[in-house]
């Protein structure tokens, strides 16, 4: 069977200044918020609960009016148009499927919705469960499909309309691990197959790293980052960002000096913290700031990283080639790391940290991403 792919007659999605206020809340949900998504892009919104990335995807959807701002497909105004006129296919974390309804009646219900005719419909709704590889269960219904199943069910819905752009919310965080890495993987080849255009809503790093072409971390509203998986990863612009892309140890700190060219610096913290990149301008001597260091980047064993940290350690948990250990400095610092040290709770540990593994940021406490400075 023929797999058509969706037509390709935009070139770049556009939210311009787009706004979402709510009359009970002091802050809005979206603040002036230009986004760009250009055709074959698949473009992940990355963020905690409350940052505004499922509420930006409402907006494009139609399901919530903008405040301010507009919504474009090259030169169409999208925002004035109804839902079911912006050709969007939609999945949601909650599948939304019909119980009473068949696997491809669900499948076919947006097209029975857009008065495609009968022939055509059925052919369309079995070429998109064959692309989902469900088609020996058309005939089921979601009940008697598993979790996994009843999600592709739901993309097999969106597809079947042939959207110039796929947007998902959240739509595997409702399967358990196995499921979740099964069903990427899926999405990853449908998108790469037909050339889809996607916007993806996601607060899971890894996989929003493992799906997207480009990320965008928004932050209470606004965006924080943008750019490619390899970009933000090594090179997160804020301490809020760094914690969403694996610096679990975060903490504030003083900086005692500078290095020549200014491009390391001397943390005081309990222990000293010494020869640290500086990922951020404008940090001097005497400055507070934020320090942020991966988990897999504490080695136990100084050795001749140039740099030390004392710590105990609290809890450790075997994770099968690795340990993953909670570790404390002092009475305000938990630090974690993984190791493949045999190292027990309770254990003195002489911790080190190459220094282009320590990134440095002016101090950032608005959120609470931070620790505050004792």
């Amino acid at each position: 069977m023929t797999v058509s792919k969706p037509a390709v007659d935009f070139e770049k999605l556009s939210m311009r200044g787009v706004t979402r206020s709510y009359a009970k809340s002091a802050t809005p949900a979206l603040s002036n918020l230009d986004l760009e998504l250009a055709r074959g892009e698949f473009v992940a919104l990355l963020g905690p609960s409350g940052c505004g990335k499922s509420t930006a995807l409402a907006c494009l959807a139609g399901l919530q009016p903008l405040s301010n701002g507009s919504i474009w497909r090259d030169d169409v105004r999208l925002d004035t148009l109804p839902p079911e006129k912006r050709g969007f296919g939609m999945v949601f974390q909650n599948y939304a499927l019909f119980p009473h309804l068949s696997v491809q009646k669900n499948v076919e219900f947006g097209l029975s919705m857009r008065r495609v005719p009968k022939a055509q419909r059925q052919e369309r709704a079995m070429r998109a469960l064959t692309l989902v590889q469900l088609h020996e269960h058309a005939a089921k219904l979601p009940s008697q499909l598993s979790g996994g199943q009843q999600q592709r069910v739901a993309i097999a819905r969106a597809l079947a309309i042939e959207p110039e752009i796929v947007l998902m919310d959240e739509p595997l965080s409702n399967l358990d691990a196995a499921l979740r890495i099964e069903m990427r993987t899926e999405i990853k080849r449908l998108y790469q197959e037909r050339g889809l255009t996607v916007l993806y809503v996601t607060h899971d790093q890894e996989e929003a790293l493992s799906l997207a072409t480009r990320l965008v971390v928004l932050r209470k509203g606004v965006l924080e980052q943008t750019g490619t998986p390899q970009e933000v990863y090594t090179n997160p612009a804020s301490a809020y960002v760094a914690g969403f892309m694996g610096y679990r140890n975060l903490f504030s700190a003083k900086v005692e000096s500078t290095g020549p060219g200014k491009d390391t610096a001397v943390l005081a913290h309990g222990t000293v913290v010494h020869g640290v990149r500086k990922a951020a301008s404008g940090v001097a001597a005497g400055a507070e700031v934020s320090v942020a260091i991966r988990p897999e980047d504490l080695i136990v064993g100084a050795g001749s990283t140039g740099n030390s940290i004392k710590a105990v350690a609290e809890v450790v948990e075997y994770h099968g080639r690795e340990l993953s250990v909670q570790a404390r400095t002092g009475p305000d610092t938990v630090l974690h790391l993984k190791t493949n040290e045999p190292v027990v709770a309770g254990a003195v540990l002489d911790l080190g940290v190459a220094p282009e593994r320590v990134l440095v940021y002016p101090a950032d406490n608005g959120d609470g991403t931070v620790e505050p400075r004792a």
